[in-house]
């Protein structure tokens, strides 16, 4: 892993164990075709992609992946999140488990949705 702060995010991957790289890069895949729309960008020296607002962050440590969708993402995956570990506004995806790619679409859709009808709401005041 790199500890100079990446420009972008295939420099990120590119920091990685090449399994861990495939992972993070189907991630990066997963999060651009349920958020077309969204921009990439690094913050907080991690993978993020912004829609009106952050809307996740991803990042590669050493024996997991945190994926950050917000609390409120976490809060209504949280049955689905139950055998995880899980903060106020991230999960951890273990690198020796499969890592639930589908649960991660469902949350970024999830977070493309609330981040639209947010956006809606400040262009109405």
């Amino acid at each position: 892993m790199k500890t100079a702060t990446p420009k972008n995010i295939d420099q990120y991957i590119a920091g990685f164990p090449p399994d861990v790289q495939e992972t993070l890069q189907k991630i990066r895949d997963i999060i651009n075709d349920a958020a077309p729309d969204a921009e990439e960008t690094i913050k907080y020296r991690m993978p993020t992609f912004v829609l009106h607002g952050n809307l996740v962050h991803f990042a590669g440590f050493e024996n997991h992946i945190g994926f950050y969708p917000t609390p409120s993402a976490i809060e209504a995956f949280g049955i689905d999140l139950a055998g995880y570990e899980s903060a106020k506004g991230s999960v951890q995806f273990p690198l020796d488990q499969p890592v639930p790619f589908a649960l991660i679409r469902s949350m970024v859709e999830f977070r493309v949705k609330e981040s639209c009808k947010m956006d809606s709401k400040k262009r109405k005041k």
